[in-house]
C-alpha cells in the first residue's frame, strides 16, 4: 500500500462492495475520518466494526463536512442515485469540497455530476479503478482521473493510498473513456488467453508448463500471471464478475457508436459473455470465457 500525505481529512465513502470496503478500510487505516454509507446496512455496520469509523443514514448525511465525498457504486443510475438523488451527497457537500467517484460509468454521466458539482461550488472528478478485488485489498489499484487539475492535485494523496498509479489524464469523462480503454484490451486479452489454454489442451501438452515458459516472452500479461492456471484448472469462483464486464463492455460499444469507433473483436467477446449470462454464469470471473470453448463446444462436430 501506498503512503499518503500526512495531512488526515474529513471523509465520506458511499459503497462498500469487494472493492470499496478495503478501499475505504485503507484511508482508515491512514488516520483519516472515515463515515461509511452502504445501501445494505449489514455491510457498513460490519465495516465500522472492523475499522472504527462512522456510519450515516444516508449519502447526504455522510457527505456533510466532509473534505471529499468518495463513491464506488454499480453504474450510472446508482451513481446518480447517491449524488443528486432524494438524500444524495450533492445536497450535504460543503463548498470548495472534492467528489471522487471510483465507479465504473459512461463519460457522459461523468460531465454531467461534474457540472452539477461546478454549480454547486465543489469538484467532481471521475477516477475509475483498475486491479479488481486483490489490488484493492493490497492497495495497488491503478486509478485513471477525468477532471480539474487543480481538484485532481488535492485527491491525488487522498486516492494513493490505496493505489499505486494514479494519473491525470484530461478533463471531466477522461478517466471514464481511459478505462473503457482498460476494458476493450482486457476482453481481447481473456479471450486470447482461453483460446491458447483450450488449444494447448487439445494439443496434449502441459499447460502449467506453457504458461510458465509464454509468460516470460511476449505473450506476457497480467491476465496470464494472475489467471492463466486458474483457468486451466477451471476455478472461477472469484474475482470480477462476467455481469460487471458486460456492463462494462455496454459502455464501451455505446461509447464507440458516438464516436464512430470500431471495435469488433470487443463486440464478439460481449456476446461470448452474454452466452456465459444465459447458462446462468453471471457471477463467474471474467476468465470463464474458457467455459464456452471446454464445454458448451466440446464436440466441434
Amino acid at each position: 500500500m501506498n503512503t499518503s500525505t500526512n495531512t488526515t481529512y474529513r471523509i465520506a465513502w458511499i459503497g462498500l462492495g469487494v472493492m470499496g470496503f478495503p478501499m475505504a478500510g485503507h484511508l482508515a487505516r491512514a488516520g483519516h475520518e472515515v463515515t461509511v454509507f452502504n445501501r445494505t446496512r449489514e455491510k457498513a455496520e460490519r465495516w465500522v466494526n472492523q475499522f472504527a469509523g462512522k456510519l450515516a443514514q444516508t449519502p447526504e448525511e455522510a457527505a456533510e463536512n466532509a473534505d471529499f465525498v468518495i463513491a464506488c457504486v454499480g453504474a450510472d443510475d446508482d451513481l446518480r442515485q447517491v449524488t443528486v438523488g432524494k438524500r444524495g451527497a450533492f445536497h450535504g457537500m460543503k463548498e470548495g469540497a472534492v467528489f471522487i467517484d471510483h465507479t465504473t460509468t459512461s463519460a457522459e454521466v461523468a460531465r454531467e455530476l461534474a457540472a452539477q458539482a461546478a454549480s454547486r461550488g465543489f469538484h467532481f472528478i471521475d477516477a475509475p479503478v483498475s486491479g479488481g478485488q486483490q489490488g484493492a485489498e493490497n492497495g495497488v489499484l491503478t486509478i485513471m482521473c477525468g477532471g480539474e487539475e487543480a481538484a485532481y492535485l488535492r485527491a491525488e494523496p487522498v486516492m494513493s493510498t490505496y493505489a499505486r498509479q494514479v494519473r491525470l489524464m484530461g478533463p471531466s469523462g477522461a478517466g471514464q473513456l481511459t478505462k473503457m480503454v482498460n476494458q476493450i484490451c482486457v476482453a481481447g486479452l481473456i479471450q486470447a488467453l482461453a483460446e491458447g489454454i483450450h488449444f494447448a489442451k487439445r494439443a496434449g501438452l502441459d499447460v502449467e508448463a506453457v504458461l510458465e515458459v509464454i509468460s516470460k516472452g511476449a505473450a506476457g500479461s497480467w491476465q496470464m500471471e494472475n489467471r492463466g492456471s486458474t483457468m486451466a484448472r477451471g476455478e472461477f469462483d472469484f474475482g470480477f464478475a462476467v455481469d460487471w464486464m458486460r456492463k462494462d463492455l455496454g459502455i464501451c460499444l455505446a461509447e464507440a457508436r458516438r464516436t464512430g469507433a470500431s471495435l469488433p473483436v470487443t463486440a464478439l467477446v460481449d456476446q461470448f459473455y452474454a452466452q456465459l449470462q444465459a447458462l446462468g454464469a453471471g457471477r463467474l470471473d471474467t476468465s470463464s470465457l474458457i467455459r464456452l470453448l471446454e464445454e458448451v463446444r466440446r464436440d466441434p462436430s
